[in-house]
């Protein structure tokens, strides 16, 4: 073979930037100069098994049967890190181990390794030449090799280049939607879906907190992704550990990484984990993972995501913030009706009462008693109207300490409304005793005097707590809130129940950006938090229980 030939190979493969070209095409020319029957290139891992085999001389449907096999072990393994291995016959070697099934017989053999920066990063295996490989032959393969080591390096800078502007188109595409108000759990899907595509991954799904201390799959985008939404994560696993090392890493297998705590992530091979953080705290992990036999990820693919990352932990940061700035508003508007409640409503009634009264003397001085008493009983129920007005009026006008519970419960059940569309209707019960709306009603006193103030402001966050996860996730057309009260001191309890008919909030999924903290007031107070099907089967029931004392 000429040194023209080799310059012509070796230029053929650096003019390629596709890795999946240069690799083949190393090992199509090395066949080609050597006049080897047969050719494959066995891409390496980082633990030194086989990652990629790329094979010439076999026919697609054998290459199918035979898989990823060999896996570098055997006489594969005798190949050293410098210089090559050359044999007249392959099968007389020690180490040779036997063909797998369905594998082609074959006789002389050349191995050569393959160097890119200083690393190795794959085998080249050549076998079957007539009369077997020459000195010539190893000269050409192993310049061969360092023409493919530039061509790999060139291909792989060129790659990861594409890949961080795909990663840029994918972020910018993030903060548009977090600037156009997109909800946070519609935010999350879309970098779940997106990370997957740009990282060329198999699944990526999204490890959030969830009820308790637990934390769980709450978004999943790809394989396998019914049977993963709502598996829990363990606290010394992989992706809490990435969270408290603030850190992302790399793993190059999960079929065989040890220990394994989550079963059905032995189905996928290359992963990286992803902590998001904001402001120090950890609120979620992005886990990004490969099936089996796939590429593993590199370190420029794992910074991209930690960024991407961030992105997502400003979507949970800003949905609570807007949630925040919701009830901001709320009360804003609560201060404008109280307003116009008592400078054009109660004004008219004013008015409307002065020009009955006036009438009612008119009808008694012509002695229409009967008129002059309907117009009394008029001029009464405007007067009620009145007083019933400035009621309201002064309940909107006045801090949440100076009302009674009963009004701040009944209040908070008013607001929620914004939120769901509708009203939600709201039961306060006394020893199985409904409250009506008189707020006379001396059961109003009796629930201010078995509830101390801590519980009684627990109790109101979680009724508005109750009604923005109804409103966010069940997606449905009635939500009841249920206050009841039983018993007195220490044998005695009192729960909140907000229940749907939508499709609810699974249990076993339920982001708790909000329901941590109602685990965490009920176990203050010694008290439970659940979440259950509806008593329907339709539907969720969030259950608070707490004490009294």
């Amino acid at each position: 073979m000429t040194d023209d030939r080799l310059l012509s190979a070796s230029l053929t493969l650096t003019g390629q930037l596709d890795l999946p070209e240069v690799l083949q095409d190393f090992v199509d020319l090395a066949a080609e100069l050597t006049g080897a029957r047969y050719g494959a290139l066995a891409v390496l891992d980082n633990t030194g098994d086989t990652s990629l085999f790329v094979y010439h001389g076999i026919s697609e449907e054998l290459r199918q049967a035979l898989g990823f096999s060999p896996h570098g072990d055997g006489l594969f393994a005798e190949i050293p890190v410098e210089g090559y291995l050359r044999l007249d016959d392959l099968s007389a070697h020690p180490a040779f181990t036997g063909f797998p099934k369905r594998h082609p017989k074959m006789g002389s053999f050349l191995g050569v390794p393959v160097r890119v920066q200083h690393q190795v990063f794959g085998r080249l295996y050549l076998s079957d030449k007539p009369g077997g490989f020459t000195d010539q032959d190893v000269t050409q393969v192993q310049q061969l090799a360092k023409a493919a080591a530039i061509a790999i390096a060139n291909a792989r800078a060129y790659a990861q280049s594409r890949a961080r502007a795909r990663w840029m188109e994918v972020s910018q595409e993030i903060t548009t939607s977090l600037l156009e108000g997109a909800d946070e759990e519609e935010v999350l899907t879309m970098i779940a879906q997106r990370v997957r595509t740009v990282a060329d991954a198999d699944c990526c799904l999204i490890v959030l907190p969830s009820v308790g201390d637990t934390w769980a799959c709450e978004i999943v985008d790809g394989v396998l992704a019914d049977q993963l939404l709502g598996i829990q994560f363990p606290p010394n696993g992989r992706a809490l550990s990435v969270l408290r090392e603030r850190v992302g890493v790399i793993v190059h297998s999960l079929q065989r990484a040890i220990p394994m705590r989550i079963p059905i992530l032995r189905h996928f091979g290359a992963a990286m984990y992803a902590p998001m953080l904001a402001h120090g705290d950890g609120l979620g992990v992005i886990v990004v993972m490969r099936d089996v036999g796939r590429p593993e990820f590199e370190d420029s693919e794992l910074m991209m995501a930690e960024g991407l990352a961030q992105q997502a932990a400003l979507a949970l940061e800003l949905a609570a913030a807007r949630h925040a700035d919701d009830v901001a508003n709320l009360f804003e508007e609560r201060q404008r009706i109280a307003r116009d409640l008592h400078d054009l409503a109660i004004q008219q009634l004013f008015a409307t009462g002065m020009q009955i009264h006036s009438a009612r003397n008119q009808l008694a001085e012509k002695g229409e008693d009967e008129l002059a008493q309907a117009m009394e009983n008029s001029l009464s129920s405007v007067d009620e109207s009145v007083r019933q007005i400035r009621a309201i009026v002064q309940s909107l006008r006045t801090d949440d300490e100076d009302v009674v519970l009963v009004e701040r419960l009944r209040r908070e059940t008013s607001i929620g409304r914004t939120a769901l569309g509708y009203a939600p209707s709201l039961i306060i019960s006394v020893d199985g005793t409904i409250l009506d709306d008189d707020s006379e009603n001396p059961l109003v006193d009796e629930v201010e005097s078995r509830v101390d103030a801590d519980i009684a402001d627990d109790l109101v966050a979680v009724v508005r707590e109750g009604l923005s996860n109804a409103a966010r996730h069940a997606k449905g057309n009635s939500v009841q809130v249920r206050v009841l009260l039983d018993g007195r001191g220490i044998s005695g309890s009192v729960s909140v129940e907000v229940e749907d008919d939508g499709r609810g909030v699974d249990p076993e999924v339920t982001r708790s950006s909000g329901l941590s903290n109602l685990t965490a007031r009920a176990r203050r107070h010694g008290g439970d938090f659940s979440l259950t099907p509806g008593t329907n089967g339709r539907g969720t029931l969030m259950k608070w229980t707490a004490p009294l004392t």
